[in-house]
């Protein structure tokens, strides 16, 4: 049964709390504001956005004592011909490190993870774009702090405008910039290029391509992708912390390669990508492969060229038995059935069913539906920025 209550009550369970979204909040807006101010940096710099989860309406919340985290890009005017090396770059930040987060900061092979006390910051910089695209870069719909949880009409292009500068315009004004928006074309930018310091080298990632390619995904499942995604990495966080990979993206690429469009809600979705997947790459993990996946706007990066063949193969055993309990869970008879094989799935953040267990279908007055609630359920209400 799909269980639309009981989804929302789950999906509200596993967003962060208010708590840990200020905390992201507080950390990106600190760290972009200390840029800002930082009289060395804030020549180099040419404009810093949100990318990954937190931006793409994805983020789950951090399971037992682990902090949330959120991605800065810092796009930079730093010359690949004046640093080959990466490192090199990347160490220019590292008196403002010093300054601001000492001892609580590391060089990743990427980004510069910094660790506080209430949420982790991946600081990823960025070698210089081309002068065509820096005005761009500074445009409203790349540096919009709005989530695709939180507006469904994002843009990339000039006339799109965020939630808090909405505020400061006439509601027609605000309907004019919006239509336009959707009717203009959306630039086409370049991929920037990111440090892979194991390499010595830049190399490409279009964290903008992945937020579009998301939003559109989307659409095309009746709002319900982004909700897949959540459950699904809900799943493999609190029952399969093991083996370490594929975790974060590559996984949620996955299962936006493999979620059917038109779906019809979160538990159509979850079980119809897990059986997806399941069958899919059933090859692929018999031979412990893993799949080649190419990046949205990097089609020369895979993105499990990192995941191992054995990992993959015990990871796909896993989504196997996963996509079995879902499919009984949708095809159950009663709500209490169903809830019950929900739970086995996503563990205790799905609500438990009534005790009664002899009523069919979803209608509160049976024995055995809902639970009857005292308040209206919302999905996707949370700001995060």
């Amino acid at each position: 049964m799909e269980l639309p209550s009981y989804f929302r009550d789950f999906l509200t369970g596993i967003r962060p709390t208010e708590n840990q979204r200020q905390d992201l909040i507080t950390g990106h807006r600190t760290l972009r504001e200390r840029l800002n101010a930082d009289e060395t940096l804030s020549k180099i710099i040419v404009s810093m956005f949100l990318q990954g989860s937190y931006r793409r309406g994805t983020v789950i919340r951090p399971k037992g004592d682990k902090r949330s985290d959120v991605d800065l890009v810092v796009v930079t005017k730093l010359s690949e011909e004046d640093y080959p090396d990466p490192e090199e770059a990347m160490k220019l930040f590292i008196p403002f490190l010093e300054q601001h987060y000492k001892d609580k900061y590391e060089l990743q092979g990427r980004s510069i993870g910094i660790s506080l006390s209430y949420v982790d910051l991946d600081l990823v910089i960025t070698s210089a774009p081309t002068e065509a695209e820096i005005g761009l870069l500074l445009s409203e719909s790349v540096t919009s702090l709005d989530s695709l949880e939180e507006v469904d009409d994002w843009r990339l292009n000039q006339f799109w405008i965020s939630q808090d500068a909405r505020q400061t315009f006439s509601d027609s004004l605000v309907r004019n910039r919006l239509d336009t928006a959707r009717q203009e074309a959306e630039w086409k930018l370049s991929p920037l290029r990111i440090p892979d310091r194991e390499a010595k080298t830049w190399e490409d990632t279009h964290p903008l391509a992945q937020t579009q390619w998301t939003r559109d995904k989307n659409k095309l499942c009746n709002s319900h992708y982004i909700n897949v995604v959540k459950a699904i990495k809900w799943w493999r966080r609190v029952k399969h912390p093991t083996p370490k990979y594929p975790k974060g993206y590559p996984v949620e690429h996955l299962i936006g390669q493999c979620c059917p469009d038109e779906i019809l809600s979160v538990a159509d979705g979850v079980t119809l990508t897990l059986e997806t997947i399941a069958s899919k790459y059933a090859i692929h993990a018999a031979c412990k492969m893993t799949p080649d996946l190419r990046d949205h706007g990097v089609p020369s990066h895979n993105v499990f060229k990192r995941v191992s063949g054995e990992d993959f193969a015990e990871f796909h055993t896993q989504v196997c038995e996963a996509a079995k309990i879902a499919r009984q869970a949708l095809d159950a008879d009663t709500v209490y059935e169903s809830a019950q094989l929900w739970r086995e799935l996503f563990g205790n953040k799905f609500p438990e069913p009534p005790e009664n267990n002899s009523g069919r279908g979803s209608n509160p007055s049976q024995p055995g539906g809902f639970t009857q609630r005292q308040s209206v359920s919302t999905v996707g209400t949370g700001r995060f920025a």
